[in-house]
């Protein structure tokens, strides 16, 4: 008992670490950066789990093996490129193309609707929650301004939409890792995962449908939209949907934002190098955050931690809906404490691959029900960035937006009907 608690330690280290330094920062949750309590958390593993081996040497070699493991190189690999793609095509035009060729043919009546599909369709593009609400954020604040609509509310719409993207984009730093974790494929993930959260969106459109009568006045139209600048998410949406190596469908878009950006001049060859290196420093800290998270884990696995939660939570679960509602109640609970999704996928993972084996969960239900969980916690946190990065740029407060968040909290309900009800059925091979 003590040697599982002990060996779980440098998890409740870096969660408490994390914790008190924003508490003591003044509740702000991102002045001071998770790879910090990383550290902390990965020096106690590395002085305190001695049961590991008594060398000094031979327990940070078990944390770089960790760190090494092919499955998180892989995931730096798409990390880097995925910043390449997202800045060249930023600076390129792509997302203001993208924002206003979907805008401008949304009639008035149903603003709210075509929002809220706008929103889902740039961030199920671009892959990230928070650049999807960067680009569209200004957008609706200054169209609920124009029609008297309530700002808080539009905005809403928009934080639900970044995170159906979030959930299912082949270029999400969530399903990279749900999948990676899990080792299942990307396509077969997609395949599970939308028909968990598709009741979901399709209800939350019928609210924003019916809303849209009501509270829609007149808009201002958009600007024309140079509808080509939008070629690359479109052909990184199509390639990865129909089972393209995320790699190469990465390698396409950068490709091809180059090639667009020289031929209408958005870009030069500089300005594009720029913006690429740009792109792989923004990936800089979650790179760093996935290599020490992997060396950490691998020295909990090591000394017995996992095995010891394993057990504890197998003791008091019973049966596949007992392992898929640990898997996605942990998952919760650490994206409560990071809040950060990515991170809690990646700290959960291992955890739920080894109950997802011992219980027959599918691996494509198991990085399903991750993701899932995660967007749902991280779309409701008043202190994530998504929230604060919205009410920031719409000046409003996050819990002014909260109540609103219909399809974040439709995909938690849906997580336990999945759950309780076992669906979607999936055949084990």
């Amino acid at each position: 008992m003590k040697r599982g608690l002990l060996a779980l330690s440098p998890i409740v280290v870096l969660l408490v670490t994390y914790l008190a330094m924003s508490l003591a920062s003044g509740g702000d949750f991102y002045r001071i950066s998770i790879s910090v309590a990383f550290v902390v958390a990965a020096i106690y593993a590395v002085a305190v789990l001695r049961g590991v081996s008594r060398s000094l040497q031979e327990r940070i070699a078990i944390f770089s093996e960790g760190a090494s493991d092919k499955n998180i190189m892989y995931m730096i690999w798409i990390f880097v490129l995925a910043g390449i793609f997202a800045t060249t095509a930023e600076k390129m035009g792509a997302v203001d193309a993208t924002v206003q060729f979907t805008l401008r043919f949304v009639p008035t009546e149903f603003l709210p609707a075509g929002i809220f599909a706008a929103a889902c369709f740039v961030s199920l593009s671009i892959g990230t929650s928070v650049g999807t609400i960067v680009a569209l954020t200004p957008v609706v604040t200054g169209l609920a301004s124009q029609i008297g609509a309530d700002t808080a509310q539009m905005v809403a719409i928009v934080v639900g939409g970044a995170f159906f993207g979030d959930n299912l984009s082949f270029i999400s730093d969530t399903t990279i890792a749900a999948t990676m974790s899990q080792g299942c494929k990307m396509k077969d993930k997609f395949r599970t995962n939308i028909l968990i959260v598709l009741p979901a969106a399709l209800l939350s459109l019928g609210l924003y449908l019916f809303l849209g009568l009501s509270g829609v006045e007149e808009v201002v139209a958009t600007t024309s939209a140079e509808w080509y600048k939008a070629i690359p998410y479109l052909l990184v949406l199509v390639c990865a949907v129909v089972g393209v190596e995320v790699l190469t469908v990465l390698v396409l878009g950068i490709v091809s934002t180059f090639v667009i950006g020289l031929a209408c001049g958005s870009l030069t060859a500089l300005s594009f190098c720029e913006a690429a290196g740009g792109g792989v420093l923004s990936m800089g800290e979650l790179i760093i955050i996935t290599l020490m998270a992997g060396g950490l884990m691998n020295m909990v696995k090591q000394s017995g931690g996992f095995e010891f939660i394993t057990r504890a939570i197998t003791n008091s679960i019973s049966g596949k809906r007992g392992a898929e509602a640990a898997i996605a109640g942990l998952t919760v609970m650490t994206d409560i404490c990071t809040a950060n999704n990515t991170i809690a996928i990646i700290t959960v993972g291992p955890i739920a691959r080894d109950l997802s084996e011992k219980y027959g969960v599918s691996p494509r239900k198991s990085a399903s029900l991750m993701d899932t969980a995660s967007c749902f916690a991280q779309g409701i946190l008043p202190y994530g960035a998504q929230l604060l990065m919205a009410s920031g740029l719409a000046k409003v407060s996050p819990i002014e937006i909260i109540p609103n968040l219909y399809y974040p909290m439709a995909i938690g309900v849906m997580v336990v009907l999945a759950i309780v009800f076992q669906f979607p059925r999936i055949k084990q091979k």
